[in-house]
């Protein structure tokens, strides 16, 4: 079963197919660290090896999109449960059905992305209105490229990472700055702030899902880590929409209320608040989707 060490870190032992489809699974000792934002693995528990082995295996928890049951998928593995994380899904064997559905529980509550209530989010808009009139002039940045788990990851290498785009997008990013209105001085480009709130959106290299807040004016869509900031992470010109619709594919992700903003370069997908869900009726949920796109639509038909 999982216990939380002196450290304040869940802790047990695990069966892990550290090749993928490989069918074989080895016992591994597994520490969940939610300061270090990191689930690790190791041969033993490290108090019986060597001091400063390494461990085996480690994930990102922002990487991790959700663990689940995977009885079905793995019939042959007793307790199997699996985690969806970035590009690859790993699968792992419990101890017992306890075992399995504490693991699940305390997985899923470490990687969780929440996103506030509808009326946290508009309550902060006069302050992101405030905040994005004093934006200055969009930095030129250097990038690193990293490999992880075989996956090419570009990182800005100034302090906070303000791009989440892959090779392609960062290329397109650059080609698309030199194209006013689009990328001006100012964020919002003297366009008041038509639509504004925290989504959830997937990664463009690892796949995983973020909370962004995100604004709409009148020639852009853009997104921010959070209300407060005054640079966005990325501008998406509205010239360059093709279409929004909601996600088809919402049941193959995982995702509900799950919408796209197909462009050029990429198509984006956007997860929009779960939070007050429960307190709307099914039809007012696809109207909530439908703001978003109708908004978005009727601006670039203008």
């Amino acid at each position: 079963m999982p216990y939380v060490d002196r450290q304040n870190r869940i802790c047990g032992f695990l069966d892990i197919e550290e090749n993928e489809n490989s069918g074989k699974f080895l016992r591994r000792y597994f520490i969940l660290d939610t300061k270090e934002d990191n689930l690790v693995w190791y041969m033993d528990n490290p108090q019986n090896l060597p001091s400063g082995s390494p461990p085996v295996g480690s994930i990102k928890l922002t990487y991790i999109s959700k663990v689940s049951d995977a009885t079905k998928l793995r019939p042959k593995a007793e307790f199997c449960f699996v985690m969806n994380a970035g590009m690859r899904k790993y699968f792992l064997q419990a101890n017992d059905q306890q075992d399995l559905v504490e693991w699940v529980n305390v997985l899923n509550k470490a990687t969780k992305i929440t996103v506030p209530k509808q009326a946290d989010s508009l309550s902060h808009t006069d302050n992101a209105l405030r905040h994005s009139e004093n934006v200055g002039i969009k930095k030129q940045m250097s990038y690193r490229t990293e490999i992880v788990g075989g996956v090419p990851i570009i990182t800005p290498t100034q302090k906070e990472e303000r791009n989440e785009c892959s090779e392609t997008d960062k290329n397109y990013l650059k080609r698309s700055q030199s194209h006013l209105p689009y990328f001006s001085a100012k964020y919002p480009p003297d366009n008041a702030v038509i639509k504004a709130g925290y989504c959830v959106k997937q990664g463009a290299v690892m796949k995983n899902w973020k909370r962004r807040y995100f604004q709409l004016d009148e020639n852009t869509i853009g997104y921010f880590k959070s209300e407060l900031d005054k640079e966005p992470l990325r501008i998406i010109p509205l010239k360059e929409v093709h279409k929004v619709q909601e996600c088809k594919q919402s049941d193959i992700m995982m995702r509900d209320n799950l919408f796209e903003i197909v462009t050029t370069s990429r198509t984006f997908y956007v997860q929009v608040s779960l939070t007050f869900v429960h307190f709307m009726e099914e039809n007012k949920l696809h109207f909530l989707l439908n703001k978003w796109q109708h908004t978005i639509l009727q601006l670039k038909r203008t």
